[in-house]
């Protein structure tokens, strides 16, 4: 038996405290696992064999960025702590070390916590530099030349529909913008994508992945696999019966399926994956859901990939889903991020496995609750990971978690097989603390020696053990802690005067419909040179329920009382407008839903204040003379329950009452998808 601190021998599965062992009073001070050495009468034993072959292979373990906009804010961090996120993401050996990075290939719509641009947005038009996903799968793959690489769109520029939000009326048309997002990727970033998929949790079309899967192979992407169809597991039943979609589909991907498949999946004999799973809070329930589905979504499902929904919660935390990353980093301006407990969960397995290697049959539950899977390369590694994760303590957000019980428990592991020759296993250890709030997360203990190839475990409940032959294991970190948490600054600006943008957005402004870019005016030599350009003029094939208006939010859901001032310059006549809004309420998928202060122009000669984005509820409204095709200066001032606007400097409307929202984000945008320029933003908030 060995322990950190106290070597305590025949230890029972009573409560930790004073013992009586032989007539000898014992004070037990243990505060790490205990293990013990050969096999233990009190313990139920499990044999860990590969004498009857192994199970499926391993794929490994990913994160998804997009779905949309999840890693807006990290593209903006100081690059010292932006390197040091990345690399508790990505590195080997040191944090989170996925496998696989699944990103969105982006639509110009609303995909839960933002918009991501298209390069293709409209036909003949191809720009690889949108965005930020590129650099994202390069970072990764910098850190990790190995990590598999995987495109889903969520949503389609408008004119893939013609007309109609549909994207499956031309397939294609809609296989060759896939494709085309592929083929940039290599051109322009020296990327391999590995995987694509088909349209994010939306109806599937067995026609299209034919024609995609053909689109593929004929410029000759036959190695690139197509995962489908990202929803529940409704394609299996198509595919038993049709074999050529059977053959068109490399890997059937399901969201959420709670740890378990269907029939007709197994059926068809292709690898399963849980291609988006986790979506939970990423405290130490989050983690604890994060342990229990990475084991059980093999051991109930025959899944060989999970990946978590998201990758990292990098966006305004008042957003839909707040921090639902596997750690937290939504903070550029201050530079502070969350090293959270899934990172170090997810440690526990992909430290010490890579894709390729197999489970052993010998996989499954334990008899007092928890799991166990095993994993070998086939060269003599052997890596196990345990969990004890108990119901209330691994509840993800979906789907609802059926009732089951956890507790202590002695356990024996024998090895068998190729295994039989083993003398010592390495240990690393996590124990979430719901009490006291001091999880241990992934502790290294001191190696057990096996004696007669087996060592038997005392297991409590939310542990997560694993025992390795690796040696490479490693919890990364850095001399200094990250910058501590500060709130948005109270006073920015930014004039948008950026010679070569690292990146298509502005920093901190997040598009909750359409797309803010950066833009240089050619025809202004003057003043306005550089602007912010809204670029949408057509609805897209949506994910969401877009709002005909575009919208881009920016600053501290908690302002309050603030003073917003932007040059706006509507470029489409008569029926143009923009505005600039305050204690916007509402983004992601409700961006339709906000509400705040909106003061609009038109370029009909007009202003209106409205309490709505969709401008329903009209506070004040008026003649503005303003006009399309020339500056403007917009400024709003809200204090307490009173709100007036200037334009160009002068009063416009004052004193307006104002009932709500009470705090919110600042925000610039449009009347409809058309194209708008905004210059010398600033806000100061009080």
């Amino acid at each position: 038996m060995v322990v950190d601190t106290v070597l305590i021998m025949a230890m029972s599965n009573a409560n930790r405290g004073i013992r009586n062992y032989w007539g000898v009073l014992v004070v037990c001070l243990v505060l790490l696992p205990v293990y013990v050495v050969g096999f233990q009468d009190t313990a139920d034993t499990y044999p860990l064999d590969d004498r009857g072959g192994l199970g499926r292979e391993f794929d490994g373990i990913g994160g998804l960025s997009g779905g949309g906009a999840t890693s807006r804010l990290l593209v903006n961090y100081p690059q010292v702590y932006q390197s040091q996120i990345l690399d508790y993401l990505f590195k080997p050996n040191f944090g989170a070390s996925l496998h696989i990075l699944k990103v969105e290939i982006g639509g110009d719509a609303q995909t839960t916590d933002g918009t991501e641009p298209s390069h293709m947005r409209c036909e003949g038009d191809e720009n690889y530099f949108r965005g930020y996903e590129w650099w994202l799968m390069k970072e990764a793959k910098a850190r990790n030349p190995d990590i598999t690489l995987i495109g889903l769109p969520w949503a389609f520029p408008g004119w893939i529909g013609k007309g109609e939000n549909w994207p499956y009326h031309y397939p294609d048309v809609t296989a060759s913008y896939i494709v085309s997002w592929i083929v940039g990727a290599k051109q322009y970033h020296s990327l391999d994508i590995d995987y694509v998929g088909i349209w994010n949790e939306r109806p599937f079309n067995s026609t299209y992945i034919k024609v995609l899967r053909q689109t593929l192979d004929k410029v000759g992407l036959t190695k690139v696999g197509i995962i489908a169809a990202d929803g529940k597991w409704e394609i299996a039943s198509k595919m038993v019966v049709d074999p050529y979609l059977n053959d068109a589909v490399q890997i059937i991907g399901a969201h959420y399926p709670g740890t378990y498949t269907v029939d007709d999946a197994l059926k068809t004999g292709k690898k399963l994956w849980s291609s988006e799973d986790y979506s939970t809070f990423n405290d130490a329930v989050g983690g604890g859901c994060w342990a229990r589905i990475l084991n059980q979504n093999y051991v109930n499902g025959n899944m060989t990939s999970t990946i978590s929904w998201n990758l990292v919660a990098s966006y305004y935390d008042a957003l839909p889903f707040a921090r639902d990353g596997l750690m937290t980093a939504e903070e550029p301006w201050s530079g502070h991020y969350e090293v959270q407990s899934p990172i170090w969960i997810t440690a526990h397995t992909t430290q010490f496995t890579k894709p390729g290697w197999h489970y052993l049959r010998t996989v499954g539950h334990l008899n007092n609750g928890g799991s166990y899977v095993a994993l070998t390369d086939g060269q003599g590694n052997l890596t196990i990971v345990i969990e004890t994760m108990t119901h209330n303590h691994s509840i993800c957000i979906r789907p609802s978690l059926p009732p089951f019980s956890v507790s202590p428990q002695n356990v024996t592991f024998k090895l068998q097989g190729s295994f039989q020759k083993l003398t010592a296993l390495q240990v690393w250890y996590s124990k979430m603390n719901f009490k006291t709030h001091d999880s241990k997360l992934f502790k290294q203990l001191k190696p057990v020696q096996l004696l007669n190839a087996s060592f038997t475990l005392e297991l409590y409940v939310d542990e997560v053990y694993t025992l390795t032959t690796i040696t490479t294991g490693h919890k990364g970190g850095f001399p200094n802690p990250p910058p501590e948490s500060q709130p948005f600054p109270k006073k920015y600006k930014d004039d948008f005067t950026v010679l070569i943008p690292p990146f298509s957005e502005a920093p901190n402004f997040a598009d909750q419909s359409g797309v803010f870019e950066y833009y240089r005016n050619a025809s202004d030599p003057g003043d306005h040179v550089f602007t912010l350009r809204q670029v949408i003029t057509q609805r897209p094939i949506t994910w969401a329920s877009d709002p005909p208006q575009t919208i881009s939010v920016i600053g501290d859901f908690q302002w309050k009382d603030v003073n917003i001032t932007c040059d706006v310059y509507m470029e489409t006549s008569v029926t143009g407008g923009v505005f600039v809004a305050g204690r916007v309420d509402r983004g992601g998928g409700y961006a339709q839903k906000a509400k705040g202060i909106f003061f609009w122009i038109f370029a009909n000669g007009t202003f209106r204040v409205t309490n709505d984005l969709a401008g329903k509820e009209v506070l004040a409204q008026g003649k503005s003379g303003t006009g399309a095709r020339t500056w403007h200066t917009l400024t709003l001032n809200v204090k307490g329950k009173s709100a007036s606007g200037l334009l160009n400097g002068d009063l416009l409307w004052k004193y307006i009452t104002v009932t709500g929202p009470s705090n919110g984000w600042a925000a610039i945008g449009t009347l409809s998808y058309e194209l708008a320029q905004f210059d010398n933003f600033f806000v100061s908030a009080e």
